[in-house]
């Protein structure tokens, strides 16, 4: 026999077992959060027969400057969407037109549901009032980004 002294193979330390579990656990978290969820597209769900989506009198996407729409194709106390622009465009009152954009805060996915005066968000289920863009259900906690629109006559345009 010989008298070579037995040592026990150094692995990895404690602290790197710890950090490593950590950082999977904090990696599949943020996964699994920070999803775009794409495969819910809501341009592919049925809204129902409130949804309103801008038609023929949307002008070209992102055409700044062109008429967007006339003044009363857009009721009072409700919206319209212009999917092409991704804006909704309300009239809290009468006379008073309001723009906001379609994308959700939350996570920046389309909507094209809009039920009376709550535009909805497919993705999550955050709820927005189209005539003040204010969060109505989260887990949204940010307001719609507000657009410029002007109206000059009957015709509304989007600045």
């Amino acid at each position: 026999m010989t008298s070579e002294s037995v040592q026990p193979m150094s692995g990895p330390s404690r602290r790197t077992v710890v950090a490593a579990v950590g950082a999977a656990g904090l990696t599949v978290a943020l996964t699994a959060c920070g999803s775009d969820d794409k495969a819910s597209d809501p341009s592919t769900e049925q809204g129902g027969g409130a949804t309103n989506e801008g038609g023929g009198s949307s002008a070209g996407a992102g055409a700044g400057g062109a008429a967007l729409a006339k003044t009363t194709d857009i009721p009072e106390g409700s919206g319209k969407i212009f999917k092409d622009e991704k804006v909704v465009v309300s009239q809290p009152a009468a006379g008073d037109y309001k723009a906001f954009s379609t994308i959700c805060t939350h996570q920046n996915c389309p909507m094209v549901d809009l039920k009376e005066d709550i535009i909805s968000c497919a993705c999550h289920g955050s709820q927005f009032s189209v005539l003040d863009g204010s969060v109505k259900k989260g887990p949204a906690v940010k307001p719609l980004e507000a657009k410029q629109v002007t109206v000059n006559g009957d015709s509304i345009t989007l600045a």
